[in-house]
């Protein structure tokens, strides 16, 4: 039953009648073969029976028209027995073999695999089921023609005196010949296929019976019992106003009664869930909001913390063209005081030109410097992702920290991967993460020492469609493997007290994440340290994706 229930969806009525039913049938018809089978052997040894008699009495009276080979008296002898029904033949043969009489034909093809019924001790009769070229079955039986001789003992012969019973004459049995008869077996099959018939009906009858009489009964038992799973049903899919009707005083009843205090029970839970959930909801909204800005608020933190690391390259970045600048504007000024605009030759007017246009590049350069100062740290609470060009994103976050690097003497090395594929992210955060991982690297190293950075583009494989890698490497003092899967907690740092907030790495794990990329880190104590940033080409889709703008989420 559990193969079907399995495979079929059975109602608990269908699985109380398959199986009683099936036994119930087994049983009838286990019962019904036994019967029929008793019933066939019980018509076959009426058959024997008769037989046998009839054998025995043919044998006796055939006697002697054996021994004198007489065939009118034999043939006599056998007109009676074939008058009867099922008789299909008589021969009687001498113990030669030889036919002396015979009623009927004789036309066995073959023998039949019907049991031989047994022979008892003493019992001379041969029988065997056979069946004649036509198909009709065959019982074939045969038995001996005995005569019985007595014989004289010569030495008593001439004796007058009388014999007693010591000098009785013996006698010696001899067979003389055989009687056989063959009786028809269409009268008992019939018999038999009347007797299995009959058995059939009466077992289809019991089965149909008794299977109705099963289904009426179970059904009874079994309603209570679907009524409640209906109301279960109902409640599963959150209606609580089912009741059951409570018409029993047994079991069942106590269930129903049971069942309905489990709904009001559950009813009067969930309104006070609800009512508790209206609550929560306005709660957890008011939470949400502040642990937003208070996420907000940790990121700006990072970034000005950044910035204020920065401040002496950028400090510097700016110092040298402001100086060319002043020094462009002070010669051109002095030059233009000293010379009459109509006495100005050609050549001065060259000079100034070159001197107006390095003041212009300049200028443009703290422009640019400035913007990007701006940009990295400009607050928001909403992320724009647009095309990204990784390697510019790249180079414009150097110019924050290559003084800082030079300052602190260590060689920054970039090989940037020609035709990158642009990504969708956001540039700012994304000098973000650039700029937090160079500072790890840089605090990480030693003076003379280098940090190098590397991109690649992997192309798309099946699904996979193709992310940009960028590597952070720097030759420090490695990680201790126990703090690797620490690295990216918040406030976690190995720096020394001042020179890092611990949420750099955290920040920057939020930032990539947000970006459908992975950030991972393999590092050797004493030998250096390898962070790979992994950004896929097209960022994948997610449930907060289909608006243009998602809450910031700055988290692990």
């Amino acid at each position: 039953m559990s193969f079907l229930g399995s495979r079929f969806r059975l109602s608990l009525r269908t699985k109380f009648i398959l199986p009683i039913s099936a036994i119930l049938i087994v049983g009838m018809l286990v019962v019904s073969s036994y019967l029929i089978n008793r019933q066939s052997d019980s018509f076959r040894r009426e058959l024997e029976t008769a037989g046998k008699t009839m054998l025995r009495l043919l044998a006796i009276n055939a006697e002697s028209g054996v021994l004198f080979e007489s065939k009118y008296e034999l043939e006599e002898l056998l007109k009676a027995p074939t008058q009867l029904e099922g008789v299909k033949y008589a021969i009687i043969t001498n113990k030669e073999g030889v036919v002396l009489a015979s009623v009927g034909s004789k036309n066995v093809a073959d023998s039949m695999s019907v049991p031989e019924p047994q022979r008892h001790a003493g019992d001379s009769i041969e029988t065997r089921y056979c069946r004649e070229a036509t198909g009709v079955e065959i019982l074939d039986m045969s038995i001996p023609v005995v005569t019985h001789k007595k014989t004289l003992n010569r030495e008593l012969l001439g004796i007058t005196g009388g014999i007693d019973n010591s000098m009785a004459t013996a006698s010696v049995s001899e067979v003389i010949g055989h009687v056989e008869l063959g009786l028809t077996m269409d009268k008992v099959n019939e018999s038999i296929r009347e007797a299995q018939t009959a058995a059939i009906l009466f077992t289809a009858a019991v089965v149909i019976w008794t299977i109705l009489v099963l289904a009426f009964i179970v059904g009874a038992i079994t309603k209570p019992i679907t009524e409640l799973v209906q109301a279960t049903d109902q409640v599963s899919r959150g209606d609580l106003s089912r009741r059951v009707e409570v018409i029993r005083s047994d079991e069942l009843g106590h269930l129903a009664e049971t069942f309905n205090r489990m709904i009001e029970s559950l009813k009067q839970s969930r309104d006070e869930i609800e009512a508790y959930n209206r609550n929560l909801e306005q709660k957890i909204v008011e939470r949400t909001r502040q642990l937003e800005e208070t996420q907000a608020q940790l990121l700006q933190s990072e970034k000005m913390s950044a910035i204020g690391q920065l401040a002496a390259g950028v400090a510097h970045e700016l110092n040298n063209p402001l100086g060319g600048i002043l020094g462009y504007a002070q010669f051109t000024l002095e030059k233009l005081q000293k010379n009459v605009p109509e006495k100005t030759s050609a050549k001065e007017i060259q000079s100034y030109t070159r001197y107006l246009t390095d003041i212009e590049i300049q200028a443009r350069r703290c422009k640019t410097i400035v913007q990007n100062l701006l940009r990295f740290s400009r607050s928001s609470r909403t992320v724009d992702f647009e095309d990204v060009d990784v390697n510019k994103a790249i180079e414009e976050t150097v110019t924050f920290v290559e003084h800082q690097l030079h300052l602190n003497q260590i060689e920054l090395e970039i090989a940037l991967a020609p035709d990158l594929p642009h990504i969708q992210g956001n540039t700012g955060h994304l000098q973000q993460v650039f700029t937090n991982l160079i500072i790890n690297a840089m605090h990480a190293s030693a003076q003379n020492s280098s940090i190098r950075i590397t991109t690649r583009f992997s192309p798309a494989l099946g699904e996979f469609g193709g992310a940009v890698e960028i590597m952070v490497i720097d030759h420090g003092c490695g990680i201790e493997e126990e703090n690797l899967k620490k690295i990216f907690e918040p406030f976690f740092t190995t720096k020394e007290v001042g020179k890092g907030t611990g949420l750099g790495l955290s920040v920057s794990y939020g930032i990539v994440k947000e970006h459908g990329g992975e950030i991972t880190v393999n590092s050797t104590p004493g030998k250096g340290t390898t962070f790979t940033v992994i950004l896929p080409v097209q960022k994948p889709e997610t449930e907060a994706d289909n608006v243009s703008k998602k809450p910031l989420n700055c988290g692990i």
